[in-house]
């Protein structure tokens, strides 16, 4: 990449950014945090991190202005990454608490159907279900590390990449145009994780002329 892909981390108290900060900074991406609308600002990606309950993080995001600008910026052309939580929120409805969500997708949030145990804790497999620069390189069946108990349930069974089994199947990893979503945690998941991550800057950064035209 001839100049560092500019990602925005957004910071609503929902989790720990150390951890993703420093993967992409690896990476050679340009990182910021993003507390308030002005953090946006010039981001050709917006990362939503996080771990907890859809209302509460919602609840944060609203106090600090954050969902009309994201929604509008992902609706203009700009690059979406979520991560745990941060994919839950694209939907629309969450059953754990009734929240309203960003609804950059369609479909809803329900718990994991059939676990033998909650919270799913640990490393699963990804079940490749169509092919996606993302996980260019790498095997059916690459470990991934999960913490959560929700999961998302799209209305569009086009959106969805991987899918994840633990008592019931989930969708794991979903895809459209600019919007990636990781039901797990890839800066967590090893030399697998990192490279899910490089493969997401290589693709944003060969996405650059044609979302420099959609924003022009």
């Amino acid at each position: 990449m001839s100049e560092p892909i500019r990602v925005a981390v957004v910071d609503y108290g929902a989790g720990n950014l150390v951890s993703i900060r420093n993967a992409l900074r690896q990476l050679g991406a340009d990182v910021s945090v993003a507390e308030s609308p002005d953090g946006l600002t010039g981001a050709e990606v917006i990362l939503v991190p996080g771990v907890g309950a859809s209302e509460a993080a919602m609840g944060r995001l609203r106090r600090q202005r954050l969902v009309e600008p994201i929604v509008e910026r992902v609706r203009a052309g700009t690059w979406y990454i979520g991560i745990c939580l941060g994919l839950q929120l694209l939907f629309e409805t969450s059953h754990e608490d009734g929240a309203q969500m960003l609804g950059l997708l369609t479909g809803d949030v329900e718990v994991i159907p059939d676990a033998p145990s909650l919270p799913h804790i640990g490393w699963n497999r990804l079940e490749i279900q169509r092919p996606y620069p993302v996980l260019e390189g790498l095997a059916d069946g690459t470990p991934a590390y999960f913490v959560h108990s929700y999961v998302p349930v799209p209305a569009d069974p086009e959106v969805v990449v991987a899918e994840t089994e633990h008592g019931g199947r989930f969708a794991s990893l979903v895809a459209r145009e600019r919007i990636l979503g990781f039901q797990f945690h890839p800066e967590r998941s090893g030399s697998d994780g990192l490279r899910m991550l490089r493969n997401t800057l290589t693709l944003i950064a060969a996405d650059r002329p044609v979302a420099a035209e959609v924003g022009a």
